[in-house]
């Protein structure tokens, strides 16, 4: 058993005291740096870095609890299908990149990242983010939430503020009549909002019926990620 495998067993039974933490990232001076420290970081324990989401599949990088992706890859790879390949295997993903293309964030959210970061914060901010994703949080940056807020892509209905607003707190879990309060509107008004909003997401292509459904939309769109 090599040294690597090692670490995994011992991620393993630290039952949950230990992260395990990846990274896929084609920069070798940045990547050998990166998992240098991380290494080092007594909470964390690197189990794999890796140019390829292949390269890091194809080792105990698998077995991590969050990989650190790379947005852009020099292999020709896709964002978002890196991130369904990495969340399919099992870990939680968060992106980390210099590239500050807004398409490319919302895609890789959409399809199942659990944050973004641009390569600029400072590493303890990078170690909070970790831990954050590692408890199934999400890590709401303000280019996450720049980017989510400018996303035009068609499948994402244009809401006014007031169905925004009447749609983040309903499907925040309260009633019609406590989303119509908070609004300072009646729960016929409020109604109206939400009706208007289903509509959307329908002709979108989107249907959106319950308040289950109405909570997996806002989670797709990265909606509470918003300020």
């Amino acid at each position: 058993m090599n040294d690597t495998e090692n670490r995994a067993g011992g991620a393993a039974g630290a039952a949950g005291a230990v992260t395990g933490v990846a990274a896929v990232d084609d920069d070798r001076m940045l990547l050998d740096g990166l998992c240098s420290w991380l290494d080092a970081v007594p909470q964390l324990r690197m189990l794999g870095c890796a140019a390829t989401v292949d390269e890091l599949l194809a080792g105990p990088g698998r077995h991590a609890d969050v990989v650190l992706l790379d947005l852009v890859l020099r292999d020709g790879s896709v964002a978002e299908e890196n991130v369904r390949r990495l969340r399919a295997a099992g870990p939680r993903v968060l992106v980390i990149s210099t590239v500050a293309d807004r398409s490319r964030v919302v895609a890789a959210f959409s399809a199942g990242a659990d944050g973004y970061l641009t390569k600029d914060h400072a590493l303890d901010s990078l170690v909070t983010a970790i831990g954050e994703v590692a408890s199934e949080g999400r890590v709401h940056s303000p280019e996450l939430a720049f980017a989510l807020a400018h996303d035009t892509r068609p499948e994402r209905p244009r809401l006014a503020p007031r169905e925004l607003q009447v749609l983040l707190d309903y499907a925040s879990g309260l009633t019609l009549k406590a989303t119509a309060r908070r609004a300072r509107i009646s729960p016929n008004t409020a109604k109206y909002y939400l009706d208007q909003v289903k509509e959307k997401y329908q002709r979108a292509g989107r249907p959106a019926h319950t308040k289950i459904d109405l909570a997996v939309r806002v989670r797709e769109d990265g909606l509470d990620a918003l300020p």
